[in-house]
């Protein structure tokens, strides 16, 4: 038998703010973080608005060595900070026995913000008019004189976890996946097996991303991915609304201290709540499409569902992957009811999305904490700007309000470009 893994720490930095409660606070009162984007100039762009991590925040209060992390790049900085605060939390700054060779990392981050400015300068530098391109050597001797080395590679995908090793002293299993919008919920499902099969002690584990930047924002607009309602961009995230145009584009970071359930009564540590179940699947259809019957979506879920040993009926909450899109919204609700059943509709499902846009890689960590908090406190954060119901999304949504309930265990889905598909449950 399998031992019991167990939270005793959670942390964040998001669009709604960079601490725990204050994010928590603001999903109940259905706060909208979505503003014009502030990090480059986006007011030509088809889409001028994203959710951003306010400009006060700085990595820098929360870690022991500033001097090994200059330079770093949005994504580092903002998983530095979660993984502090979830590290404190779990009392883990005042543990002495921590054996650091069975401390771990699992990450689901996306990469680094590219330093444009000089990346475009050494390509004009480089232009050929004759040939009608960039000579490549000239382009090479541009970019080492403009070019800053350590920017560069932070835009390396491992680099939040290099930096997370470097601050916590985590000697023992790291690694680092890129599964698009899925990909911290599958670190946190995979973080969650590692400990079970006894290779670890304590794993960090979570998800990082930025990707508010001009070939972010330009790639999800040639998608048609992203809401262009650039009129009323503060209710704009519209999950499972009729007038839904596309998602909001978000950042930030997510951390949760995961532990043997033996590891953490050995030290004293509260327990915030239990990882009980993951599953994980691929749609093998299209790049940026589900397919249409929901079937891996649907897989995920009865996965987790029989990982954890609950009947369906048990589930009190569904976290939905909801990012406003046409196709994700209908089809996740499609997969609901093929697992559920006749039960689907009296199951809450609720997408904080619709407050704090898409935080892609770190959406669903930071979705996970939301869980924890929904299964301590009895509260559903609520879906905003759902007033319209699609008639093909007709379940309950929690609209509008945060809502009291009793929770005991929660699913959350994230669903990711590529097919990914991953699913966990989470316990009181």
């Amino acid at each position: 038998m399998t031992q019991p893994i167990v939270i005793t720490g959670i942390g964040c930095v998001t669009p709604l703010g960079c601490d725990v409660q204050t994010v928590w606070s603001n999903l109940l009162a259905g706060v909208s973080a979505i503003q014009p984007t502030f990090h480059f100039d986006a007011s030509t762009f088809p889409t001028s608005f994203t959710a951003q991590v306010s400009e006060d925040y700085d990595y820098r209060k929360y870690v022991h060595r500033p001097e090994w992390h200059e330079g770093i790049s949005r994504n580092s900085a903002y998983a530095l900070g979660a993984a502090a605060q979830a590290w404190r939390l779990a009392g883990l700054d005042e543990f002495d026995g921590l054996d650091r060779e069975r401390l771990g990392l699992y990450l689901g981050s996306g990469e680094g913000v590219l330093d444009f400015d000089n990346y475009a300068a050494s390509n004009l530098a480089a232009w050929d008019d004759e040939r009608g391109r960039i000579d490549s050597v000239k382009w090479a001797a541009a970019a080492n004189e403009r070019m800053d080395a350590v920017r560069e590679i932070e835009q390396e995908p491992n680099m939040p976890l290099s930096h997370l090793a470097m601050e916590f002293e985590a000697y023992g299993p790291a690694y680092n996946c890129l599964t698009a919008c899925a990909a911290s919920t599958q670190a946190i499902g995979e973080a969650t097996q590692i400990l079970r099969r006894g290779d670890a002690d304590v794993m960090i584990a979570g998800g990082a991303h930025s990707m508010v930047h001009e070939l972010g924002v330009t790639g999800f607009n040639r998608l048609t991915a992203l809401s262009t309602r650039n009129d009323s961009y503060a209710t704009a995230a519209r999950p499972f609304n009729r007038t839904r145009d596309g998602f909001v584009l978000g950042e930030g970071a997510g951390m949760l201290i995961l532990e043997t359930q033996q590891h953490a009564d050995q030290r004293g540590a509260t327990v915030l709540g239990r990882i009980t179940g993951y599953g994980s699947s691929a749609d093998a259809f299209r790049i940026t499409d589900m397919h249409p019957s929901g079937r891996g979506a649907a897989s995920a879920m009865t996965q987790a569902i029989n990982d954890a040993g609950v009947q369906r009926d048990q589930v009190d909450y569904i976290s939905a992957h909801g990012t406003g899109t046409k196709e994700n919204d209908s089809i996740e609700t499609k997969a609901i009811k093929g697992v559920f059943g006749e039960r689907a509709s009296s199951v809450p499902i609720s997408s904080i999305k619709s407050m704090m846009g898409h935080l892609i890689a770190a959406a669903g960590a930071v979705e996970a904490i939301a869980c924890v908090l929904a299964l301590r406190d009895h509260k559903l954060p609520p879906t905003i700007n759902l007033h319209d119901p699609d008639p093909e999304c007709d379940l309950d949504y929690v609209p509008n309000e945060a809502r009291d309930a009793s929770v005991k265990v929660c699913l959350s889905n994230s669903f990711g470009f590529g097919g990914q598909n991953d699913t966990l449950i989470l316990e009181k």
